[in-house]
């Protein structure tokens, strides 16, 4: 084991199952977004769970913006979290760009993942020909302006409405906490990088079984994507969570869990 790694990424592992778990937290989170799925898996799997450079606990003396302005390189971190615990055969599970993630380590290491769970996935957000992404690029632009004029601002304001659950305010407001506790260089750049990804030709080469996560009205990403990944990766099987918002292992933990268990225990797929 790479302690040097495993304190770079904060990485933790729980659990004691044969079979390893990978979770992989999106934009503006950090490992403890799943919870709820990691108490209750954890007494059948391992687990894995880290932060990427930026967010959470991870070291961000390590953060080299020249170096992260390509996704290729949070996808080499994964790699280095698989190589320094010998990981093969998981079942990576990912939420928004980190299902992007892990879908560039399945095609480049075939041999460690055996399935893909994505939650609120998406390979490109910009509307292009015959393709609904859900943003325009003066979408974006605005988007970058407001983050740079007042962050703080701007993440107390996007977490509730990312989350979507008017019920659950406190999960609003948790969101927007670990939005405001990245550094806003990084956090303006990630976005940067993420939002005007296009990984839409890397699909058809997964060929890996994939869950989608879909929930229902995401503002972040619309159900016609999830509807377009199905579409484009061979073994994939779509649902449509009865949950809203960008987030829903946060606001349905009870139905992402449940689809996640049923996935990995179906040997179909």
């Amino acid at each position: 084991m790479n302690n040097h790694i495993m304190q770079k990424f904060n990485v933790r592992v729980i659990g004691d199952g044969e079979l390893t778990l990978v979770l992989g937290h999106g934009f503006g989170s950090d490992q403890t977004a799943w919870r709820y799925q990691a108490d209750a898996l954890a007494s059948q799997y391992r687990l894995v769970l880290f932060d990427y450079l930026g967010c959470g606990k991870a070291d961000i003396r390590a953060y080299d913006p020249y170096y992260y302005s390509s996704v290729k390189s949070y996808r080499n971190d994964v790699i280095e979290i698989y190589e320094a615990l010998g990981l093969t055969k998981t079942v990576f599970i990912g939420h928004s760009v980190s299902a992007m993630i892990g879908s560039l380590v399945a095609i480049a290491e075939p041999d460690w993942i055996s399935k893909l769970v994505f939650v609120g996935a998406s390979p490109r957000y910009l509307n292009d020909d015959n393709y609904v992404g859900g943003f325009e690029q003066a979408d974006l632009d605005i988007l970058y302006e407001t983050m740079a004029a007042n962050y703080l601002g701007w993440s107390s304001g996007f977490g509730p409405v990312a989350i979507a659950n008017a019920g659950h305010p406190e999960l609003g407001k948790e969101f927007a906490g670990t939005l405001a506790a990245m550094r806003p260089d990084i956090a303006q750049s990630a976005a940067r990088l993420i939002f005007e990804l296009d990984l839409r030709d890397q699909l058809g080469l997964i060929e890996q079984p994939v869950l989608i996560l879909q929930a229902q009205r995401d503002i972040v990403v619309p159900q016609a994507v999830g509807e377009y990944l199905a579409s484009r990766i061979a073994h994939s099987q779509l649902i449509l969570l009865n949950a809203e918002g960008h987030l829903p292992h946060l606001s349905a933990p009870d139905e992402v869990l449940v689809s996640i268990q049923n996935f990995i225990v179906d040997t179909t797929n």
